[in-house]
């Protein structure tokens, strides 16, 4: 999965998996682009549709063989039970199962859950409700030293498979919960991608300038989530 990017529907597919077209008027050369389960065609606005073609037909093993790279490394889903260690932007929680209880609840280090034998449903219910009002105070700080505070629509979660985050025309963001499970500095990188799309909405050199003008080493943490993003998704 990505941060937001204007894209457009494609006639392609590779390895099962739909190629995203993302044209910019800015863009000079095509470019494709493989994540776990995406993958994505950078090209300049105007490039006719057979040169786009041929340039996906002569990067589909390549980029076939990093898909099946990054499916062989997908983590298992993780047995949550009585004990267990949980996650939550950089804290590590203890899960315990309490009889009475009806919703989770934390306790100091400790998540408190009803029992049953699938926890992950009131799991996902508290680290939604945990991380939203955090999510939403970094996308309005992040709008305010921007200087598109005034372009801020409403603060979500998502739950969608492609993206991490997204930014409508509206300046409505989105932000997915599963990044509740991510080192904070991580969540908070989305929580800037997408601010930052209030001011440009496209992945220009102006784009990434605002970016960096707020969280200079944002490529760390942008790496951490290309390379270790699947993991949030399996625990």
């Amino acid at each position: 999965m990505t941060p937001s990017c204007p894209r457009s529907p494609s006639p392609w597919t590779v390895g099962g998996v739909p190629v995203e077209l993302r044209r910019s008027p800015r863009r000079r050369t095509l470019a494709l682009q493989v994540r776990p389960g995406e993958v994505v065609l950078h090209a300049p606005a105007r490039t006719p549709q057979g040169t786009l073609t041929a340039f996906v037909e002569a990067r589909r093993e390549w980029a076939e063989r990093h898909l099946r790279a990054f499916a062989a490394r997908q983590a298992p889903a993780a047995e949550w039970r009585d004990g267990a260690a949980y996650p939550f932007l950089g804290e590590t929680l203890i899960l315990r199962e309490v009889p009475g209880l009806t919703r989770a609840q934390r306790v100091g280090g400790e998540l408190h859950l009803p029992p049953g034998p699938d926890l992950a449903a009131p799991l996902e219910e508290w680290s939604r409700e945990a991380a939203l009002p955090l999510f939403r105070v970094w996308v309005e700080e992040y709008a305010e030293a921007l200087g598109a505070r005034d372009r801020l629509g409403w603060v979500g979660l998502s739950a969608a498979r492609t993206r991490w985050g997204s930014c409508t025309s509206r300046g409505d963001i989105r932000l997915h919960w599963a990044l509740s499970r991510a080192p904070r500095e991580v969540a908070r990188y989305v929580a800037l991608h997408e601010a930052a799309h209030l001011l440009e909405l496209n992945h220009s050199p102006r784009y990434w300038a605002h970016v960096s003008r707020l969280m200079p080493d944002h490529a760390r943490w942008r790496r951490w989530l290309r390379e270790q993003g699947h993991t949030l998704l399996g625990v």
